[in-house]
């Protein structure tokens, strides 16, 4: 079969999420893992502008890193990950000085490229010089004090060293986030030219790593199949020695295919599709819905714009919502709600936490009333079409309820892709929209989504206590005291309510109960290398 031939039948396999003839085999079948997504990667390189995040899923399982988070198991026997216990993965042991500020890793002596080229020091350092000479590997890295080439230096062979500023507890969570691939420098430099020193442009459609699997073939928008690396020697091997990641658009495609037994994994599962798979006590089949650390929907409300401006608006605002309607309409429950709890007062020091407003009508309409706007006022409420299954009942219960305290509310559907631009102007008055923290520490949280002139501070929340708090508890050493700010932090987040913050949903996953060593991670995409056949 030619390759365009071969390329056009994987297309109409994986439309109708049926199975390769190669892959119907018994023995190919217990040694090989068929994934389905909505969506595969417009990149392999993680550091790029508009980089999506299924790109992290390619990248995650193909390169290393320094170090790596460690795991923990649920209750229900799910693996999930453990940001507070950091592990060496290409570093099979590091130290940090006495003053916090050098960090020395010793990296394994065995281990290499794809290639067979060894790793060394030299490589580490070219790749890490690489982060911060992108404008958004610099901003992420930045948050672990990490900013200059000069910061980083090859000792010998195998010995790398990381000085900083400041003891700053961010650095090796950042090592052991997603974009601190090594990556093969020689096999890069190769490629890479005056206009692309760093060989950006030939990274966004090659591997050059040393990672659990190997990139064997990739058919833009519709497929990608990894083999094992079985020279990987910073960790167990998988256990799983091919890998088919398939596209298919169709939600009802992917879910039929898991049904019969064609796929093993099929991502992004609608809430509806859980909910029903899992009523329908398929024998072979199992849903497994996991809390999203970090993650979270919200209802934005532009704190620069009038009358989202006044903080009673706000506060009317987050009585008149119909929380659990929405919860119930949009989500199914699958999820973790964020709205209820103790008002305006922290309840312990983790963020996000239940806002402390619940429905109530009547103290909205008098809280309009004392911001001058008893009769209401005429607003406009956003979201992307790409988030419709959630947005649109949530946008509905919004406008009914909103309707019956005197604001009057058009809603306005936003083509995908377009909706980050629009808030990164700060032109959108009224939304819905969600995101996550990679890092836990509640600082984190506040420093990225209610602090600065970023995108990211979605309520345009300017607040000289809160900001202050956010710069004090930046490099906070004491803990007494640091819990002090972030329990300040928390009350003061209540009672501005910049942002509504409405739910942690669940990552909803199917599987085949032949599939085995399932782990949440920070990123929401798979770790294969954990994953067997039962």
């Amino acid at each position: 079969m030619r390759r365009r031939d071969f390329g056009a039948a994987a297309a109409t396999l994986a439309a109708a999420g049926a199975l390769p003839p190669r892959w119907a085999g018994a023995q190919t079948r217990a040694e090989s893992l068929r994934i389905l997504s909505q969506a595969g990667p417009n990149s392999f390189d993680p550091i790029g502008v508009g980089v999506n995040r299924n790109a992290i899923q390619l990248h995650w399982n193909t390169y290393d890193r320094l170090l790596r988070f460690g795991t923990t198991t649920r209750p229900d026997g799910t693996l999930y990950y453990d940001y507070y216990r950091i592990e060496g993965e290409l570093a099979e042991r590091h130290e940090v000085s006495e003053d916090g500020r050098v960090i020395t890793f010793h990296l394994r002596r065995d281990a290499t490229f794809h290639d067979g080229s060894p790793v060394t020091a030299e490589d580490v350092k070219w790749s890490l010089d690489r982060v911060v000479a992108s404008p958004i590997g610099r901003s992420q890295f930045s948050t672990g004090s990490m900013t200059s080439p000069d910061q980083f230096t090859a000792l010998d062979r195998h010995t790398f060293r990381i000085t900083l500023p400041r003891t700053d507890r961010f650095t090796l969570p950042n090592l052991a986030a997603t974009f601190g691939i090594i990556v093969n420098s020689r096999l890069v430099r190769a490629q890479a030219g005056a206009a692309d020193p760093w060989g950006s442009e030939w990274l966004k459609t090659n591997v050059a790593g040393g990672g659990p699997f190997r990139l064997d073939a990739h058919v833009p928008g519709q497929s990608l199949t990894l083999s094992r690396f079985d020279g990987w020697r910073n960790g167990a091997l998988p256990g799983f020695r091919r890998v088919l990641w398939q596209v298919v658009p169709n939600g009802q495609s992917r879910r039929a295919s898991l049904e019969r037994g064609d796929a093993d994994i099929v991502q992004d599962l609608s809430p509806q599709d859980a909910v029903s798979m899992a009523q329908a006590g398929l024998p072979s089949v199992r849903v497994l819905g996991v809390p999203m650390a970090g993650a979270f929907q919200f209802i934005g409300m532009n704190n620069a714009i009038a009358p989202f401006d006044n903080v009673k608006v706000r506060r009317a605002i987050a009585h008149a919502l119909p929380y659990r309607q929405m919860f119930e309409a949009a989500l199914f429950q699958r999820g973790q709600p964020l709205f209820g709890g103790v008002p305006d007062e922290a309840e312990g020091t983790e963020w996000p936490q239940p806002h402390g407003y619940d429905t109530d009508p009547a103290r909205a309409r008098a809280l309009l009333a004392e911001a001058g706007l008893p009769n209401g006022f005429e607003t406009t409420f956003s979201f992307e079409l790409s988030l419709a299954p959630v947005a649109e009942p949530v946008s509905l219960l919004v406008q009914e309820a909103l309707g019956r305290i005197g604001i009057r509310v058009a809603i306005n559907k936003v083509p995908p892709g377009q909706l980050g631009t629009l808030l990164e102007r700060k032109e959108v008055p009224f939304f819905f929209e969600g995101s996550a923290a990679y890092l836990n520490d509640p600082d984190y949280f506040f420093r990225i989504f209610y602090h600065g002139p970023t995108r990211w501070n979605f309520g345009t929340y300017n607040n000289p206590e809160f900001a202050a708090l956010v710069e004090r508890t930046r490099y906070e050493t004491d803990r007494a005291a640091y819990e002090r700010d972030i329990r300040r932090m928390i009350a003061l987040a209540k009672q501005d309510i910049p942002i509504i913050l409405l739910w942690q949903p669940a990552l909803d996953t199917g599987m085949q109960r032949s599939v085995d060593g399932y782990k949440y991670l920070f990123h929401r995409q798979l770790e294969l290398r954990t994953l067997k056949r039962a």
